[in-house]
This record gives structure tokens, sequence and C-alpha cells, in this order.
């Protein structure tokens, strides 16, 4: 169907408030009432810095992406023709339901950690057939790429769910101690870490209140990626953002679906643990 452009904030309005009547039966709670649940809860100033964020959450347009990724997570493609229902995100195959808030973790087909990216790039490849300069795989970033529309589907599938990454291998536990290594490592011409700008809280950049790793409720809003990021007028997902916050403390760009970048994103998940994921989020 052919999308009008000034149609988009209803049509986007249409699916979170059906989200949220799905909400009241109990199956599913929409981003915005997961968000206005924190706000109850707490006196952040970093959750309720923009009223306006909260109020075009209904029309959020990362909405029209999770369609986009229901469609392609269902469809046989690539040369084996096969669909991403076969592919384990950690709960079994095709089951999304909770996956996301679990991540990173170990598996053991891999013998690796990995992320939701990594995890579907290696599903792709080895379930469908993709190779690794399909574009199908290689393009990562924006919202027209089938990795973010997938990343932003499966995501959404844990949305209002509590941050629970799984530490029941040593590995996991030992890419957690390294990413906590990692936020804390001062280094760059700025002699910043990530806990510079998140170790407390009110901290700002210009008019932008930060979040506060030693807040769960702040630090997930933080880390609930995929979100829209309206500044850029495409989704983006976690692995982007971890690569804006280096170039941020003008340290070397880290590498998506490195060890480093996994380590990073498990403590990440591990700070917000228990506090309820929004997703997709909306950021500025």
């Amino acid at each position: 169907m052919k999308r009008v452009l000034h149609a988009l904030p209803l049509a986007a309005g249409a699916i979170a408030l059906c989200l949220g009547t799905l909400a009241h039966s109990g199956e599913l709670q929409s981003p915005t009432a997961v968000l206005q649940d924190l706000l109850e809860k707490t006196n952040s100033l970093y959750l309720g810095q923009s009223e306006q964020n909260l109020m075009m959450m209904d029309d959020n347009p990362s909405l029209w992406t999770v369609e986009d990724g229901e469609e392609l997570f269902h469809t046989a493609r690539g040369p084996n023709n096969i669909s991403l229902e076969e592919c384990d995100f950690g709960k079994g195959p095709g089951v999304l339901k909770g996956a996301y808030i679990e991540l990173p973790r170990y598996f053991a087909d891999t013998k690796k950690v990995m992320d939701l990216e990594t995890r579907l790039v290696h599903c792709m490849t080895t379930l469908q057939g993709f190779s690794s300069d399909d574009p199908e795989v290689k393009q990562r970033h924006g919202s027209d790429s089938d990795m973010m529309k997938l990343q932003t589907y499966i995501a959404a599938q844990s949305n209002g769910m509590p941050w629970d990454p799984q530490l029941d291998h040593p590995m996991a536990k030992a890419m957690l101690d390294a990413g906590e290594a990692l936020f804390f490592r001062r280094a760059g011409t700025l002699d910043f870490s990530c806990n510079t700008c998140h170790g407390d809280t009110d901290k700002r950049i210009r008019a932008s209140v930060l979040p506060n790793v030693n807040s769960p409720e702040e630090w997930s809003k933080a880390i609930s990626w995929p979100a829209f990021r309206v500044g850029h007028q495409h989704t983006r997902s976690s692995q982007h953002r971890l690569r804006g916050c280096y170039w941020q403390m003008r340290q070397p760009g880290v590498i998506a679906g490195s060890e480093a970048s996994i380590a990073l994103l498990a403590y990440w998940t591990d700070r917000a643990r228990g506090a309820p994921a929004i997703l997709p989020d909306m950021k500025r």
C-alpha cells in the first residue's frame, strides 16, 4: 500500500492506539504506556525532560519499521529460500517474545556471546544463505535496511518486559565484566569514559539531561534501542548508538559485532536489569 507522507502520523497513531487497546487486555503494552508508567514512578528529569517526546510517541515512525520487519521475518528469502522462523534467538526457533531483553547471551551453537545484530547476521548467512556482502546483511543502518526492520520487529516483541540478560554461562559473565571495564575506561583526547557522562544524576550536554547508569529506570530508556532518532529521521540500533557515543568521546570507533561492542552492550543491559524496556522508543 502506498504511504502518503501526510497520512503517516495518523496511521502510526492508529497502530499505537491498537497496541494500547491490547495493553488493557493484558496482551501487550504500548511503548508510550511503558514510559508513562516509569514517569509516574520517578521524578527523573531525564525521563520527563521532553513533553513533546511523549506526545509524539504514539506517532512513532518506527512502528512502520516494526510492520516491515514482521513481513521480512516470516518471508522465505535468500538462496536457501527459508524464513527466519527457524532462527533461535535464545528461547527456541522462532520464539521472539521476551528474547531481546535477554540479549546479549551465550549461544551454544556458535560458542559465542552474541547481541541481536550478530545473531541476525548468523541466521541470515547460515540459514537463509545470504553472503556477508549481500545488501540484506551488509547494510546495517537506516529505516530502509532489512537489518533495521528485522531488529526493530524482533525487539518490539519484548516491549514492556524487564531487562534480564542471561548470565548462566561463564563466557556471558566474562563478557559482562569486560564491558564494565570498558565503561569506566578513560581514553582519547578528552580523557572521557562512558561513566564520565552517565555516572551521576542530572548531568547535561547543552540542554539535554543525560541518563544515570545507576538508575535502572533512566537507564532503561537510555538503552531502549531500536528507536526512532528524530534528528536523523531514521530508526537506529544499539550498535549505531554505541558508535555515536565513542564518536562523542573522541575515541576510536568501535567495530559493530566485535567482542568489545558486545561486552559494552552486555554491561549496558545488565545495568537496566529489572526495569521495563521501551521498544521501539523515540529519541531526540
